[in-house]
């Protein structure tokens, strides 16, 4: 069967990777990481033209499933997938890994979307910490306040006019985010609730610092969703969810 990945997750590429040997399988990137890791099947980067160009794709391919495993917050991406194949009756699954749960200790501060957490950071600190990429920074420029900026490629103005931008790709340790923290006498970390590896959330729960995390955007109606690869082995294993 064909199958397309929406990837650029790690949970992406190890699906594609367990599903290559048995099924013609296409990984598609966004394009916004000039290196990406290398990828399993045929690779394919850039945007599909919408809605109507990713249906236009998957007749074309004669593509028999899609499993959307883009990142948590790719919310046009996984709107265009839900109305593409629903147009042309190509079964969908979103692969999305579990948000993260406060523990005991945590201090968080959830907000719904990013205007919400740079008017709620410039209210707790002076020296904020930005994991949230690169791509949204225009919505932080004009918060008067210093910020640290972590990103695998340099970003691209509006960007905060006091800011220091450290080039790094995860995953990162506990010690090496503690350290990082107390480096840069961070007051506020500003996150996506993405999940995954926690290493910043613990640093900043052992430091005292607060959290603004940013709620995920919600799925489409009507899109199966899973937390893990197996479970999206299985349901491309049975044909796409039937049985």
């Amino acid at each position: 069967m064909r199958v397309l990945v929406l990837g650029g997750t790690t949970e992406g590429r190890l699906l594609a990777g367990a599903l290559v040997d048995d099924h013609d399988v296409t990984v598609s990137l966004a394009g916004r990481v000039r290196s990406p890791l290398p990828l399993p099947g045929t690779v394919r980067v850039g945007g599909f033209g919408g809605v109507d160009g990713l249906a236009a794709w998957l007749r074309e391919h004669r593509t028999g499933a899609v499993v959307d495993a883009t990142h948590p917050f790719a919310a046009t991406m996984t709107v265009h997938a839900a109305a593409a194949c629903a147009r042309v009756g190509v079964p969908l699954l979103r692969l999305q890994r579990p948000g993260w749960t406060p523990v005991p200790g945590d201090d968080w501060r959830p907000v719904p979307d990013l205007p919400a957490a740079a008017e709620t950071a410039a209210a707790l600190g002076e020296r904020i910490f930005l994991s949230t990429g690169r791509t949204e920074l225009a919505v932080f420029a004009p918060v008067d306040r210093w910020f640290l900026v972590r990103s695998v490629d340099p970003p691209e103005p509006p960007v905060p006019a006091r800011m220091r931008v450290l080039l790094d790709r995860g995953p990162f340790t506990v010690d090496g985010e503690r350290a990082l923290l107390r480096e840069h006498a961070v007051d506020v970390l500003v996150t996506k609730d993405s999940g995954g590896p926690a290493a910043k959330l613990t640093a900043a729960r052992e430091l005292g610092v607060p959290v603004v995390m940013v709620a995920r955007p919600p799925l489409p109606a009507g899109v199966a969703a899973v937390a893990t690869v197996d479970a999206a082995l299985a349901w491309v294993s049975r044909g796409g969810g039937a049985g």
